[in-house]
């Protein structure tokens, strides 16, 4: 049976997620409340892309909570890799957003609608600040968790929407030109694009057990073979359970004589010290039993 785990990134920041959570679902509330008092189907429309970040962090929220449960005799590394796939989930949630942002913003232009700018500001404001609370909570845990760097893009995407509608509102509150709206909106969607698209490229990376960025695998390969008693290296393999919690395996073939039991407590004592794995998995052999395969 598979062992307990250390919490992940993403868990140490779970607090943070749900004030967020809860203040962005607030939020909504209020917006879908103002659009049906007061007719306003911008206001609609941006709840409904509320409703999407509102899902997509209650994702992210779960995908924490499965990670914390312990292994299984199925599932030896426990569900670590759900925050994964919650990460790779709220990218292509945000890829469709930011395509439906650009469709929508080609059919405001063709035909653009009037729209009651002194509530929709009013009401963009009050986003803007539950989005810039949601920033500060979450911005440096985006930095160690993808799953929370998902979390961290769909509340930046909803403080990017509330400065376009700001913006828009008061233009068209000022001088009555209604294509401020879409040609904001359109800029909105082509700054999320990119910076979606390289969430959903490292998640994929994670779930197709890519190296991680933060591990030099030449590195890595010449501290092993460094250690006294080493002769060679091979089937060197890392990869990430999820963010922050890095694997390891691999074979170190000993020098005639080193003992077996030294070497291997050198070599496991340098890969944690010097390199961000929490599991490493080193099987240590002599030159006549070592069996070279085709990975390097």
């Amino acid at each position: 049976m598979g062992h307990n785990h250390a919490h992940t990134p993403a868990g140490k920041n779970k607090r943070r997620l749900t004030i967020v959570f809860g203040l962005t679902t607030l939020y909504l509330v209020v917006e879908v409340i103002g659009g049906l008092l007061t007719g306003s189907l911008a206001l609609l429309a941006d709840a409904g892309h509320m409703l999407t970040d509102v899902a997509g962090l209650g994702l992210a929220l779960l995908a924490i909570s499965f990670a914390k449960r312990p292994a299984t005799p199925e599932r030896t590394y426990g569900f670590y890799r759900v925050e994964i796939l919650a990460a790779l989930a709220n990218a292509v949630v945000l890829v469709g957003i930011s395509f439906y942002i650009l469709y929508e913003a080609y059919e405001r232009f063709r035909d653009p609608p009037e729209v009651q700018s002194g509530t929709m500001l009013l009401v963009a404001l009050v986003g803007l600040i539950v989005n810039i609370i949601g920033i500060y909570l979450l911005r440096a845990a985006s930095e160690e968790s993808l799953n929370m760097k998902g979390a961290y893009f769909e509340v930046l995407s909803d403080m990017l929407t509330s400065i376009g509608v700001i913006v828009a509102g008061v233009v068209m509150l000022t001088t009555g030109w209604y294509y401020a709206d879409p040609l904001i909106s359109a800029g909105i969607g082509l700054f999320i694009l990119p910076r979606t698209w390289m969430l959903l490229r490292d998640a994929v990376g994670v779930l197709l057990e890519g190296t991680p960025s933060d591990i030099n695998l030449a590195a890595l390969r010449e501290a092993i073979g460094g250690v006294a008693g080493v002769a060679s290296v091979h089937d060197l393999h890392v990869w990430s359970l999820t963010s922050g919690v890095n694997a390891m395996s691999a074979h170190a073939v000993l020098v005639d004589g080193a003992s077996h039991d030294e070497v291997l407590a050198a070599v496991q004592q340098r890969i944690t010290t010097d390199f961000k794995i929490a599991h490493a998995t080193v099987q240590v052999e002599r030159k006549e039993c070592a069996v070279h395969g085709v990975h390097l």
